[in-house]
């Protein structure tokens, strides 16, 4: 009988062991980049059926040193919240307060008469698909001087965007489609007048506060905290980002599950499941504008590595850190990356990560629960 039961005992737990998962995918995935050299430290996060699968946080806060890189540290993602912009912009046109269609002389009045006749009938849509022929660059001086600003931030960005609009097109508004920070920049001082509130208030009422997004933040980088990297060197203080005018554009830190709230939002909300927006309002921001890649904050594509599915996606860098979010609206299925470098090759890393991770994100997902790899 002891040795019957004992058979038993042993069967179960190898039976056990045989169904035990293997290495998660993120902490592959993550392992893979820091063992690329290219970032200090890198977070991974795995979205399936519109749940978080998987999350891994792999290295250290800041090269040379010896605090690891936790689940609960903020990554700055770049251009990669221009979705979050966009979303917020959005928030206000269903209540009335803006209009995806109101002429940019009616939207900014006070700079009507000041901006170029070219721009005067841009729209909301124009500004956040690049279609409103807006010039990516602005002087190196004048941009280096607003770290240096002590005036409210509407203020500078009035005189942001009254330089940006006094610049000649790059192409004739509404004709083709260029990717530029500005249109972002400008969407957001609209909200700021049509609202009386400062864009970063603004984000956090009607974006992060609804989700729970308790991490996000467009503060600077103190010390001790995981910090982007300049050739191997950490950023830390006002330097760290961009000037805070450029806040719009994409200057939100946060951590990989907060982040994955607002990409699930994303997901859920063409469904009638989104906490946001009407389902309406999410595939407009999700539709390639006047057949170009680009919805309002996404990029829009078809294929993906030469994987068919209806991706959304976006890279953001300040120069100091990588991030990159891809989506398959289809399946609800997505892929997370931030990474502490810009630098080094780390664009190329990620890639090389993205294209093995795509085709899992175009099979049908669902009912994950969630795995952490463990810290090291």
């Amino acid at each position: 009988m002891k040795t019957y039961a004992a058979l038993i005992l042993a069967s179960a737990a190898l039976a056990q062991a045989s169904a035990s998962p293997g290495p998660l995918p993120a902490a592959q995935a993550a392992a893979e980049i820091i063992k690329a050299g290219a970032a200090p430290a890198v977070g991974v996060a795995l979205i399936r059926g519109g749940r978080l699968a998987e999350e891994c946080v792999l290295g250290v806060r800041a090269k040379g040193g010896a605090s690891r890189a936790r689940l609960n540290d903020r990554w700055h993602i770049g251009s990669d919240a221009k979705a979050m912009t966009a979303t917020m912009i959005a928030r206000l046109v269903e209540k009335g307060t803006l209009s995806w269609d109101r002429p940019l002389s009616r939207l900014l009045p006070e700079l009507a008469t000041g901006m170029r006749a070219d721009y005067r009938n841009v729209t909301l849509t124009d500004l956040l698909a690049h279609r409103a022929g807006l010039q990516d660059l602005i002087d190196s001086d004048v941009y280096e001087g607003f770290y240096h600003d002590k005036r409210a931030l509407h203020a500078q960005r009035i005189d942001y965007v009254r330089m940006a609009l006094s610049m000649p097109p790059a192409f004739p508004p509404g004709t083709d489609a260029k990717y530029s920070n500005r249109g972002t920049i400008i969407a957001a001082l609209a909200a700021e007048d049509a609202t009386g509130l400062s864009y970063e208030r603004l984000m956090e009422r009607e974006v992060f506060a609804p989700l729970g997004m308790r991490s996000a933040t467009f503060a600077r980088v103190a010390t001790g905290e995981l910090a982007g990297h300049e050739k191997g060197v950490a950023k830390y203080g006002d330097h760290s980002d961009n000037p805070r005018v450029d806040a719009p554009a994409g200057e939100v830190r946060l951590t990989l599950d907060d982040w994955a709230k607002f990409a699930i939002d994303q997901l859920e909300g063409e469904r009638g499941r989104g906490r946001l927006l009407k389902p309406s309002t999410y595939r407009f921001l999700h539709t390639g504008q006047a057949g170009t890649i680009f919805g309002l904050g996404w990029g829009v594509r078809p294929s993906l590595d030469n994987v068919s599915g209806r991706f959304l996606t976006h890279a953001g860098s300040n120069g100091y850190w990588y991030a990159r979010i891809v989506l398959d609206a289809d399946t609800e299925n997505g892929m997370l990356i931030a990474a502490n470098a810009g630098d080094g090759g780390i664009d190329q890393a990620i890639a090389a990560v993205e294209a093995r991770l795509v085709p899992t994100l175009a099979e049908p997902g669902g009912g994950a629960t969630l795995r952490k790899c463990p810290v090291r």
